[in-house]
């Protein structure tokens, strides 16, 4: 009998967000007339912005056109929208980032989960918790974990972000090869500020390491303390590499649209101790796999960095922080700790009363009809902990607030 490979049997469980659906679905079954406010799951609810959806319906009347129809399109992205990108997310800081150091793809959720298959099962990694579940779930399924005891995997460095470091990675004792950060954190909403990741670089450097920054959440960022790139920091471009997102910068959640930066300097060695580019590897990797994101979506894309298009995504994301600044309103109102929703779209609560995460998640469903997600979901160090995002729209995020405001504990 064909053998599957059994380290996927070590997963615990279901993903996080179906095991929540399965739960509000339940709950709907049984209350149909109960209405629901969800502010779980990070997805968005304002439509694409219209400059991007003009774009879009360009696109596809070039596709209807034979003089300007396009099949296969290449593997890295149209070199429009790696320009664009270099651009104004870089170079406009001051960041030496070219056009082929960019890789266009379908999510940062799938490059990140892709990533790791470029290094040996044998490297030893290290990754926040609470985490999102990706980074570890897909090390896990490469055969990187050991076994599951107490609430977490053998032979993984965890860098446990507590309410007492607040919830900022803490440099490890040991070695590490393969370091995962996202910041701004999702689910914390904490972010690292310049001398703490000019931390990381150093340890990155000092040990040879790579940093797979995860930095989906650029755009919501507002203290100008806090760097809108890891490549701010000197050396970077040597141990890092860089993973981006249009899903909550500009709605594309559902059209699907990513980037992943991996610059020439980033090397690495071989068993016989050779030295190898890490972006050659990646792009062997995609140009295998990958057949490229649809021309219609990168000129969607593409068109966020218009006047137009950074205007308008603004005026989205600058309402999702409002949402954020209600919500925590709400649970201050309540007698509720909580933490983020100032360069993150995600609010993290300490649950009252000493409760634990799900029981809180029944509790806020049961009495308020409103969903979140248990804090233990993303590791040992968030249980007691709750994630809210601001992702819904004003109205439903203000009755949402309003019920929260009514609970009693």
């Amino acid at each position: 009998m064909t053998q599957i490979n059994a380290h996927y049997l070590k997963l615990q469980g279901s993903y996080l967000f179906s095991t929540i659906g399965k739960k509000v679905a339940a709950y709907k079954e049984a209350h149909p007339s109960q209405k629901v406010i969800s502010l779980g799951i990070g997805d968005v609810s304002q439509p694409l912005v219209p400059a991007v959806v003009k774009a879009l319906r360009a696109a596809v009347d070039e596709m209807g056109n034979a003089d300007t129809f396009r099949g296969y399109g290449p593997e890295q992205g149209y070199s429009f929208l790696r320009e664009a990108i270099a651009k104004a997310d870089y170079q406009a800081r001051n960041i030496a980032i070219d056009k082929d150091e960019i890789f266009i793809s379908d999510g940062a959720k799938s490059d990140v989960a892709n990533f790791q298959e470029l290094f040996s099962s044998q490297v030893k990694v290290a990754l926040q918790d609470p985490v999102y579940p990706v980074y570890l779930d897909t090390n896990v399924m490469a055969g990187r974990t050991g076994v599951f005891q107490e609430g977490r995997f053998t032979n993984l460095i965890y860098l446990s972000c507590t309410e007492e470091n607040n919830f900022m990675p803490q440099i490890p004792a040991e070695h590490a090869d393969i370091i995962y950060l996202c910041s701004p954190n999702n689910p914390t909403g904490a972010a690292l500020n310049r001398e703490q990741l000019t931390s990381w670089v150093k340890y990155a450097q000092a040990n040879e390491s790579i940093i797979l920054y995860d930095s989906a959440y650029e755009a919501y960022i507002t203290q100008p303390k806090i760097p809108h790139s890891i490549y701010e920091i000197a050396g970077a471009e040597k141990v890092a590499v860089e993973f981006r997102s249009f899903s909550k910068t500009a709605g594309f959640t559902g059209t699907r649209c990513a980037y992943t930066v991996v610059p020439r300097g980033v090397q690495v060695k071989d068993e016989q101790g050779s030295t190898h580019s890490l972006r050659d590897l990646w792009l062997r990797r995609q140009t295998t796999k990958f057949n490229g994101v649809p021309y219609i979506v990168q000129r969607g894309a593409e068109a966020v960095y218009s006047e137009k298009g950074q205007a308008q995504i603004r005026a989205v994301i600058l309402q999702y922080m409002q949402n954020a600044h209600i919500i925590l309103e709400a649970l201050k109102t309540a007698g509720i700790r909580a933490f983020g929703g100032e360069n993150a779209p995600y609010i993290w609560l300490k649950t009252p009363g000493g409760l634990k995460s799900w029981d809180f998640f029944e509790i806020l469903l049961e009495n308020a009809q409103v969903v979140g997600t248990p804090g233990v979901g993303f590791g040992q160090c968030g249980e007691g902990y709750f994630r809210l995002t601001a992702f819904n729209t004003p109205q439903l995020t203000q009755e949402a607030a309003a019920r929260i405001t009514q609970l009693k504990f």
